[in-house]
């Protein structure tokens, strides 16, 4: 990661909060290929989202676009065991719980609490409300420059927006799945098995995999 540049929490959950690594080798790769139009499916709570924004910003001086899609607030009427847990959206930090359940009285995991964390870049950010399966058809992947697929993480799921991602986006962009090594998702198989479509793809760690159309 560069030395300008250090992935930050902002006092919220992130999936990359105990592998700061992963965190690193997404950020190495922005780096590289230096997107204008980023793509996120799976907000959760904004960390990476701004934490994008930020590399991007560094890298362009304002001039990029990002995309987010989640199901947000609505989480728990949605996720099971199979995509991502609910217990990801309980805050179980006392001085977390204090700031935000009873003082704040805010739901960190909101399109609301996401946006005022991405209000520095309200210019350049659209955020989209919903399943990926009915969000994704909608986006015009041949501007996307770069994916970060971390959404619903079931088989079903990953192979489905992989589809509707590679069906439109154009050559040589790239793709970074995260939570490729959990076992206790669908992810690996998901990718193992389109594969065959996509011309490469490249083990970043454990974690994240990278594919390039």
């Amino acid at each position: 990661m560069t030395k300008d540049f250090k992935f930050k929490l902002y006092f919220r959950k992130s999936s990359f909060k105990k592998d700061i690594s992963s965190a690193n080798i997404l950020f190495e790769q922005i780096a590289n290929h230096k997107p204008k139009k980023i793509l996120e499916v799976g907000v959760f709570q904004g960390v990476t989202s701004r934490n994008i924004c930020e590399k991007l910003d560094l890298i362009h001086q304002n001039q990029f676009n990002y995309y987010g899609i989640d199901i947000f607030e609505d989480s728990d009427n949605f996720l099971d065991d199979k995509e991502m847990t609910s217990k990801h959206n309980k805050i179980s930090n006392p001085i977390k719980h204090l700031l935000y359940n009873i003082i704040f009285k805010e739901n960190l995991n909101s399109l609301k609490s996401v946006k005022k964390l991405l209000k520095k870049f309200d210019n350049n950010v659209t955020l989209y409300k919903g399943l990926s399966d009915e969000i994704l058809p909608k986006i015009n992947m041949s501007e996307i420059d770069f994916v970060f697929l971390d959404g619903g993480h079931s088989y079903e799921t990953v192979k489905n927006d992989l589809f509707l991602i590679l069906k439109n986006i154009k050559k040589n962009k790239v793709i970074i799945c995260d939570d490729y090594d959990q076992k206790n998702y669908g992810v690996k198989k998901a990718v193992d098995e389109i594969i065959n479509n996509v011309t490469e793809i490249k083990e970043l760690n454990k974690r994240l995999v990278k594919i390039t159309t």
